[in-house]
């Protein structure tokens, strides 16, 4: 007997046209998709009208898509699902450092610096001290880290946003652990700033009564040999977006002190410890398909 489509039935009957030998891991996927996104339009009762600016939405989302922006990205970070998928990917076990998105604003192969050396360029912005040490999860110093960092700049814009403004490798910089497990290095206090809100996402976010802004905070991505690697941020603990940080990346744990520094080095002092976990240890939390 033919099924055929009806309001009650719907999910059943797309989710049965599938092909019997297509990959397990897509059929799970998209059958889950396929039942959410039917149960989504049935609870909320969909009109036509609301269908079609939902198309109208994506399709403007597509189309300021770029090289050099995703505006779908930027959906996923605004609507949580970025922070989502990154959590349920690096559960780690208590007292390891938490992750947190990498953000669009990386760019590989910064230069490695010598410890205690500054990584800002244009001489701009409050001067801060960045130093800890890097360990594992049993507390011994972990030597060789790869230590990569960025921030913005003091008008709240990272380099790649103002080429031929600010150097490329401004505020960037790699640094090596030695057997201590200690880092140190010269940054400036970070600003908050704007996500792009130019476009159907800043649009969407109006009319729910949100703001584009992102608390201060500086990128860390640390490496090292049998661990697991760790992307994340240290945020300023007095930014008055941090509990409202526009992407939902802000963890408890990653609130780091940014204190007056009294040696006259640099304005202000900001000490964080990051615990690896070994590979071995690091929890998985979808096994690898092997069929």
């Amino acid at each position: 007997m033919p099924r055929y489509f009806t309001e009650a039935n719907s999910e059943e009957t797309v989710n049965a046209r599938m092909g019997a030998e297509i990959d397990p891991r897509l059929r799970q996927i998209m059958a889950a998709l396929v039942r959410h996104l039917h149960a989504f339009a049935k609870e909320v009762a969909l009109t036509e009208a609301e269908w079609a600016f939902g198309i109208d939405f994506l399709t403007k989302a597509g189309q300021m898509c770029s090289e050099e922006r995703q505006e779908f990205i930027l959906l996923s970070d605004v609507l949580g699902l970025s922070m989502l998928v990154d959590a349920i990917n690096h559960r780690r076990p208590p007292g390891a450092t938490e992750n947190t998105v990498l953000g669009p604003f990386h760019v590989a192969g910064a230069p490695e610096r010598a410890m205690g050396e500054s990584i800002s360029l244009d001489g701009k912005g409050e001067t801060c001290l960045y130093t800890g040490r890097v360990l594992t999860v049993g507390g011994a110093p972990i030597v060789g880290a790869r230590i990569d960092v960025w921030s913005d700049n003091a008008e709240g814009f990272y380099s790649v946003q103002q080429p031929g403004l600010q150097d490329k490798w401004n505020n960037r910089g790699v640094f090596i652990t030695g057997p201590d497990g200690h880092y140190e290095f010269i940054g400036i206090k970070p600003v908050s700033y704007p996500i792009p809100d130019d476009g159907p996402v800043g649009k969407m976010l109006t009319a729910l009564g949100r703001h584009p802004r992102r608390p201060a905070h500086m990128h860390f991505m640390i490496t090292a040999p049998g661990y697991q690697r760790l992307v994340t941020h240290t945020f300023v603990g007095d930014d008055p977006w941090l509990s409202t940080d526009a992407v939902f990346g802000v963890k408890a744990s990653l609130i780091a002190p940014f204190e007056p520094a009294t040696d006259g080095r640099t304005r202000w002092r900001s000490p964080f410890d990051f615990v690896l976990v070994a590979d071995t240890d690091a929890p998985t939390a979808h096994p690898p398909d092997r069929r």
